[in-house]
């Protein structure tokens, strides 16, 4: 049986095998050192939660929820081990959570942004050895979803806090609405600035992305 549970702090035993499963997938510019992470997990809007199987951390997801904007992010999902139906299991259990948070906020979302490494950029990568971490697994599943790809040169900031341009993922959206086909430009820049303001050091690649989105009135979104 699978249990949900969210993670407040780096004491929590779990969180360190959160840490161990987010090394064992991720390449280590999109891992957060390990110290850097009690201010999250302490901040009540970021919500990190674990599914635990027999006393086992087998998979994770972080989102949050931006009522002012009325947009979500997932910012992970992990599936760290197959045949369990954690992938199911974090889905439904996130939505549900989300569905409360705007409940509580008195808003009604119109969406949810997620990033996705693309598979021909990002085939070096063997994401812990684990088949639904595969990018053209997970690709798939976000396109069954409903997501749709941000039609824009995607790059940002480096979570290792180098600050160095990563570029081997595409920027998504789950539309409430599924026959929309463009977002607009204006909140995907203040989306970005404030999803990144965490992170000190932008790379002129993602300053450069950032103008561009500003400069233009909305974008276009196309199929995974």
């Amino acid at each position: 049986m699978l249990t949900y549970h969210r993670l407040s702090s780096i004491q929590d035993p779990n969180f360190r095998a959160l840490h161990h499963l987010l090394q064992s997938i991720f390449p280590p510019e999109e891992v957060l050192a390990y110290d850097l992470w009690k201010e999250p997990l302490e901040d009540p809007s970021i919500h990190v939660c674990v599914a635990v199987h027999e006393g086992e951390v087998v998979g994770a997801t972080e989102y949050r929820y931006y009522p002012e904007l009325r947009v979500a992010m997932t910012d992970f999902t992990i599936i760290g081990r197959p045949a369990l139906g954690v992938g199911r299991f974090l889905l439904r259990s996130r939505e549900r959570d989300l569905a409360r948070l705007a409940e509580q906020s008195e808003t009604k979302p119109i969406g949810m942004f997620a990033e996705v490494y693309d598979p021909f950029r990002a085939a070096d990568h063997a994401f812990g050895g684990v088949s639904p971490m595969n990018p053209y697994v997970r690709r798939e599943v976000l396109s069954h979803i409903g997501y749709k790809r941000l039609d824009l040169a995607y790059v940002h900031p480096s979570w290792d806090h180098e600050g160095e341009a990563v570029s081997e993922l595409d920027l998504c959206f789950l539309p409430a609405d599924e026959e929309q086909s463009s977002i607009d430009a204006s909140l995907v820049a203040t989306f970005l600035e404030r999803y990144y303001s965490a992170l000190p050091n932008k790379p002129e690649e993602w300053l450069g992305m950032m103008n561009r989105i500003r400069s233009s009135e909305s974008i276009g979104l196309l199929p995974i």
